[in-house]
C-alpha cells in the first residue's frame, strides 16, 4: 500500500486528479486515431512514401512553429490555452470522422487534417508540459507528476491500439475517428472543472523576437539542457518513426492486417507502460541521467531485433522493449528539463523540448518511409536501430561535464542533498 500511495503520490493534487482521470479518456481516442490514420493512409494508397509524407505533415509544424508557440505560451494562461488546443483537437477528429464515414476521404485531406493537428499540437505540447508544475501542490511530486504523464501515454497505448485494431476490422477507420472526437470532452471539462491557485510566473512581455532569442540563448547556453535536447530529437527522429513502418510490418512482412497492427501497437504500448510504472515508484531524480544513456541503447537494439525478425509472437516479444526503452529515455528528459530550467523561461524551454521530441519525428518519418520504399522496412528500422545506439554513447561521453553542472543546481534547490546528486 505505501508502494502505492508513492507511485500515485502526485494525484493527491485535486487539479492534477482531475487533469489525470480527463486526459486518459481522451488518449485512448488519441491513439485510436493514429492507427486508424496509418491504416486508412495505407488502405487507400498502397504506399510507404504517402506514410511517411502524412507522418510528417502531422509533426512538422512543431518543429517550425516550436521556439514561436513557446514565446506565447509563456505570456498566454496555459490554462486557458489548453481549453482551445483540446477543442480544436476535438473538431479535427470529428471532421476525419466525417471524411471516412462517408467514404469521400482524400489522401490530400487527410494530410491536410493532420497538419492542421501537428499546428495544434505545436502549442499544445510546450502548454501542457509547462502547465503541470501549476497543477501539482507540491514541489517534489513534479517527478512522480510527469511520470503519471507518461503512465497515462502508454496505458493509452497499451489500449488504444488494441480496441482501433477491433473496430477497424469490424466497422471501419471513421468509428476511431467518432470515438477520439467524443473522448475530447473528458479532458475538456476537467480543464474547466480546474481551481487554480499556482501563480503562472510571468514578467512584462517584450518584442517576440527578443523573447525568442533569450529562449535560444538560453538552451543553448546550458550543457545539460543542450545536451539533453539534442539526444532526444536524435532518438525521436531514429526511434520513434518505428510506428510509421507499422502498417507495412503487420500487412507485408507478417502478413497480417489491422488486427495484426494493433497487437504490434499494443506490445510497444506494454513495455513503455512498464517503463513509467517504473519511473513513477522512483522516490528521487537520483539516476536519471544514467538512465537515459542505457534506455537509448536498449531501444536501439531493441529496433535492430525487430528488423530482424519475420516472425509474429517473435516480434511482439521484442516490441516491449522498444517502448521501454523509449520511454525510459523520454520520461526522465522531461523530468530533468523541467526540474532545472528557470520557470519564466518554461515555456520556451518545453516548446524547444517539443521540437525535439515532436518536431524532429517527421523528418525521421518522411526519411523512414522514402528508405523503406528503397531498401525494405526491416533494413530501415535496423538503420533506425543503430543510429540510436550511435546516440547513446555520445550522450554517455558527456554524461560527467552534465553531472557536474546539474549537481549545485539540485543543491541549490533543495531537492537533493549533495552527496546524493548526479549519480
Amino acid at each position: 500500500m505505501g508502494n502505492l500511495a508513492l507511485a500515485i503520490r502526485a494525484l493527491r493534487s485535486r487539479n492534477y486528479r482531475l487533469f489525470f482521470s480527463g486526459q486518459i479518456v481522451s488518449l485512448i481516442g488519441t491513439w485510436m486515431t493514429r492507427i486508424a490514420t496509418s491504416w486508412l493512409v495505407y488502405r487507400l494508397t498502397d504506399s510507404a512514401v504517402l506514410l511517411g509524407v502524412v507522418g510528417f505533415a502531422s509533426q512538422i509544424p512543431s518543429f517550425l512553429l516550436g521556439p514561436i508557440a513557446g514565446v506565447w505560451v509563456d505570456r498566454w494562461d496555459r490554462h486557458r490555452t489548453l481549453v482551445w488546443t483540446q477543442s480544436l483537437s476535438m473538431i479535427q477528429s470529428f471532421s476525419l470522422a466525417l471524411l471516412a464515414l462517408t467514404g469521400t476521404a482524400k489522401i490530400w485531406e487527410i494530410g491536410l487534417l493532420a497538419l492542421f493537428q501537428g499546428v495544434i499540437n505545436a502549442f499544445d505540447m510546450p502548454a501542457r508540459q509547462s502547465f503541470v508544475i501549476q497543477m501539482v501542490d507540491r514541489r517534489e511530486d513534479l517527478g512522480n507528476a510527469i511520470a503519471l504523464n507518461g503512465s497515462m501515454v502508454n496505458s493509452a497505448s497499451l489500449v488504444g491500439p488494441a480496441i482501433a485494431g477491433v473496430v477497424i476490422a469490424a466497422v471501419g477507420e471513421g468509428y476511431c475517428f467518432l470515438i477520439d472526437g467524443i473522448s475530447y470532452l473528458a479532458v475538456i471539462v476537467s480543464l474547466l472543472s480546474m481551481r487554480i491557485a499556482i501563480p503562472q510566473a510571468r514578467k512584462q512581455p517584450r518584442e517576440v523576437m527578443h523573447e525568442l532569442q533569450e529562449g535560444w540563448q538560453y538552451v543553448r547556453g546550458s550543457l545539460p539542457i543542450r545536451s539533453i535536447l539534442m539526444n532526444l530529437g536524435l532518438v525521436s527522429m531514429f526511434g520513434f518513426p518505428y510506428s510509421v513502418l507499422m502498417p507495412i510490418f503487420a500487412a507485408e512482412v507478417l502478413h497480417g492486417g489491422p488486427n495484426t497492427l494493433g497487437f504490434l501497437m499494443a506490445a510497444v504500448g506494454v513495455g513503455a507502460l512498464v517503463g513509467t510504472v517504473s519511473l513513477t515508484m522512483r522516490k528521487s531524480i537520483v539516476g536519471l541521467l544514467r538512465r537515459i544513456v542505457i534506455a537509448s541503447a536498449l531501444a536501439g537494439a531493441a529496433l535492430i531485433a525487430f528488423g530482424l525478425s519475420h516472425v509474429l509472437w517473435l516480434s511482439i516479444l521484442i516490441l516491449p522493449f522498444v517502448g521501454f526503452g523509449l520511454m525510459q529515455q523520454m520520461a526522465p528528459s522531461n523530468t530533468i528539463l523541467q526540474t532545472i530550467v528557470d520557470d519564466e523561461k518554461r515555456g520556451r524551454v518545453m516548446s524547444f523540448y517539443a521540437m525535439a521530441f515532436l518536431g524532429m519525428v517527421p523528418f525521421g518519418s518522411l526519411l523512414a518511409g522514402y528508405l523503406a520504399a528503397r531498401i525494405g522496412a526491416p533494413r530501415t528500422m535496423m538503420v533506425n536501430g543503430a543510429v540510436c545506439l550511435i546516440g547513446s554513447l555520445w550522450f554517455a561521453r558527456r554524461l560527467p561535464a552534465i553531472r557536474e553542472i546539474v549537481r549545485p543546481i539540485y543543491v541549490r534547490m533543495g531537492i537533493l542533498p549533495e552527496d546524493l546528486v548526479g549519480r
